[in-house]
């Protein structure tokens, strides 16, 4: 099969278009035939050495949508979708035009998404699912601040807490890409300067959020607990800019916040289909969109489709194997 392999860390370059045994799949496995598979900020971190846990040569990449071609008779040729935190880093991953993982971790796409919609979806929902739905437990009627709205987690944050019946504050270098769920589902946009904890306090009537999701964290960390009201609930999923962060602890304290943390990449991909089946079932009942794919390259090109992530490009980037 044809695959992307990196057998050192570095920047895209270090990518290579090579030929690979096709995996045979063991008792317990599926071999799924990838038909499109999208790059995330992560795969480009990961190439670039970034996590410890991944051992080079590695085929990368998290989330596919694709084709059952071996494994049980129950779901040859069923059209699946996934992602994970293993996949791409202590297993093979996803830019490739096979993949085996365990029978646990099939989970049926949605029926109404194309295969490069579905593969746009893994790693974003299924971190803004863990930390809206599964930690901060957002629920209708309450307020929630978005930091990052224009990213991709902080677009399938709007759209989870949108379905959940709650009011959507997006805080954001820039507004939500136009087109996109995110841009028509935001309440009320508020550039992220000096003057949004202000503003958030204004649009709350001086209490602030009942959650606030930090998408970027590091230098935005102070500004997300800045928006919390009385014992709200923060959730951080990044440390862009740095690791380390200062704040007022006796403020901290004084206003009774939960600081949480959701890590997806702690979930391989059999412990995340659970999640995968219930974003399915959201989609294929209307309640969720596909996020914009910005950009398709085929798998020959796919160096050129971690330089488009590299470089920010707004919207998906996906990779189509066909």
């Amino acid at each position: 099969m044809k695959a992307i392999q990196f057998k050192s860390f570095g920047k895209p370059e270090v990518l290579e278009y090579v030929d690979l045994p096709t995996p045979v799949p063991g008792a317990d496995s599926a071999l799924v035939q990838v038909m499109s598979a999208s790059v995330n900020p992560s795969d480009v971190k990961n190439v670039s050495g970034h996590f410890e846990h991944s051992v080079p040569p590695r085929v990368p990449g998290r989330d596919f949508s694709g084709v059952v071609a071996a494994g049980p008779q129950a779901w040859l040729g069923a059209e699946v979708w996934g992602t994970g935190g293993d996949i791409g880093f202590t297993r093979d991953g996803t830019h490739a035009e096979f993949i085996e993982v365990p029978v646990a971790a099939l989970a049926r796409k949605p029926a109404a998404l194309s295969h490069a919609q579905a593969a746009s979806i893994g790693v974003n929902f299924v971190v803004a699912w863990l930390g809206t739905v599964d930690y901060a437990r957002l629920a209708e009627g309450e307020t929630i601040a978005v930091i990052g709205v224009s990213g991709g987690v902080g677009g399938a944050v709007t759209q989870i807490a949108k379905a959940r019946g709650a009011r959507v504050i997006g805080v954001g270098r820039e507004a939500p890409l136009a087109g996109s769920p995110a841009a028509r589902l935001v309440d009320t946009f508020v550039p992220m300067d000096e003057h949004a904890a202000e503003r958030v306090r204004e649009l709350t009537g001086g209490a602030g959020v009942d959650v606030v999701y930090d998408a970027v964290g590091g230098v935005a960390f102070e500004l997300a607990l800045s928006l919390a009201k009385r014992r709200g609930r923060v959730v951080e999923i990044s440390a862009t800019g740095k690791r380390r962060v200062e704040f007022d602890l006796i403020d901290f304290y004084h206003n009774e916040t939960q600081l949480l943390g959701a890590d997806s990449a702690k979930l391989g991909v059999a412990e995340s289909a659970p999640l995968m089946r219930a974003i399915a079932e959201a989609f294929d009942a209307g309640r969720f969109e596909a996020p914009v794919v910005a950009a398709h390259f085929p798998l020959a090109r796919a160096r050129e489709a971690y330089e488009a992530v590299a470089a920010g490009t707004p919207g998906r980037v996906v990779i189509d194997m066909a």
